[in-house]
């Protein structure tokens, strides 16, 4: 047994250890059928799958809505444009992180199917919005309200699907919600780009709606009722903001991640103007990342339900160094493609790593807990949009975002390790 293994942590993992949200507990989950427990996992991965696909849609068709919602900036300087456009990638992000806490913590008593339902109603809405309204302020707006919902969706999501599972395979649970929005990168994303390019970019956020809607009926009908917790209050819930290595593992969550985005958020101009690509091979670099992503999450759920601090070395580790070598490779179609994968193989790493850190050092504050990791990594989505933005602003070219997210994933990794520090000073003290 290693280090990482031996040494504890801050928590009470005893909160997890019966599915206590289901019904009347335990019994109530051995009394679902196999095919009733399955049916009720992938509606839940369904969302997760819209939610990949609205997320990062808009990051394969940023030249379509920039020349669109744009255009005198577009005609002037491309580049530019591109960058304004960046900021419907923040506005999203910043929705997130908004949205999160604040569901999570003054709706802790619902029950959650039915938060679940109402936040799924939200996505439809936002995305409609998205899809219609006439100007890039306006669209800028909606894409901040439709992201509201999403942390909050991941975070119960993920308690029902470790309900669901038992206690003994909790992180398998998360990964299979999160499987939704990984797949949506290998095949909804993609497809969605595809569809934006051929009839409009609005027409992207319009398949988006649908794929909410068939969530909807999906949960309505599958899942089970999930009473919310009776002894919860918003101080309990806010209670998790108290916590030292809650703020650490959000840190580590937010500027270690955000090297992914600072990437992804530009990788349409990167495949035009730097691997000297068609627009039409922008899909295939997507698959690549998704695929990368949808591998990752599934290695991680595996992982982190047997070490959670090993997966988190792996995982943010792993960004710094797939950045680095996306800012020197892809300048070529192979190592564009390449490279791609494996930012999203470690981006598809951290999430279940970060949720179960989470959950484990949040004691009994875990709507919250479950749903910060989201606004932790949409912080990271905000800040490498923004600062993959700002380098590329700066005339510094579509390849600089990449060591933008070096510098990140280096703060992160830095972050994680004065963590694991106060854990063991923690240990000793005890």
């Amino acid at each position: 047994m290693t280090e990482l293994d031996r040494t504890p942590v801050d928590d009470d993992s005893s909160l997890l250890s019966a599915p206590q949200d289901l019904d009347d507990g335990p019994a109530a989950v051995s009394r679902l059928s196999p095919v009733r427990r399955s049916l009720a996992i992938v509606a839940l991965a369904l969302g997760g799958f819209g939610i990949g696909v609205t997320e990062f849609v808009s990051m394969g068709l940023l030249p379509n809505i920039a020349q669109d919602l744009l255009p005198g900036q577009y005609a002037s300087n491309p580049a530019d444009a591109n960058a304004t456009a960046g900021l419907l990638i923040s506005a999203y992000a910043l929705g997130v992180v908004v949205g999160a806490p604040t569901i999570a913590a003054l709706a802790a008593r619902w029950p959650r199917k039915r938060l679940l339902l109402v936040l799924v109603a939200v996505f439809v809405l936002g995305n409609l919005l998205s899809a219609v309204l006439p100007t890039f302020g306006l669209v800028l707006a909606a894409r901040f309200f439709s992201a509201l919902p999403h942390g909050a969706y991941f975070g119960i999501a993920s308690l029902v699907a470790a309900s669901l599972m038992g206690p003994e395979k909790r992180a398998r649970g998360v990964a299979y919600v999160l499987a939704g929005l990984t797949i949506a990168n290998v095949v909804g994303v993609p497809f969605g780009t595809s569809i934006g390019q051929l009839y409009g970019w609005r027409s992207a956020y319009l398949l988006v709606a649908v794929i909410f809607t068939v969530t909807l009926v999906a949960i309505a009908v599958t899942v089970p009722f999930h009473p919310g917790d009776p002894r919860a209050t918003l101080r309990n819930e806010l209670s998790a903001f108290t916590r030292l290595q809650v703020w650490l593992t959000l840190i580590v969550g937010s500027v270690g991640f955000g090297g992914v985005f600072a990437v992804y958020t530009y990788v349409a101009p990167v495949v035009t103007d730097v691997a000297g690509q068609s627009p039409g091979f922008v899909p295939w670099a997507l698959v690549s990342f998704g695929v990368g992503m949808t591998v990752g999450n599934f290695v991680a759920g595996w992982l982190t339900d047997r070490s959670v601090k090993r997966a988190l070395v792996i995982s943010v580790s792993g960004v710094g160094a797939a950045a680095l070598a996306f800012g020197l490779f892809a300048h070529t179609a192979p190592g564009l493609i390449i490279t791609l994968f494996f930012i999203g193989l470690f981006a598809g790493s951290c999430a279940p790593a970060i949720q179960t850190r989470l959950m484990d050092v949040s004691h009994n504050a875990q709507s919250i807990a479950a749903a910060l990791n989201h606004s932790s990594l949409n912080i990271g989505n905000m800040l490498g949009a923004l600062l993959g933005g700002v380098a590329i602003a700066a005339s510094f070219g579509y390849l600089a975002p990449a060591f933008v997210g070096v510098g990140m994933a280096i703060v992160g990794f830095v972050v994680l390790t004065i963590s694991f520090a106060v854990d063991r000073s923690r240990a000793r003290i005890r």
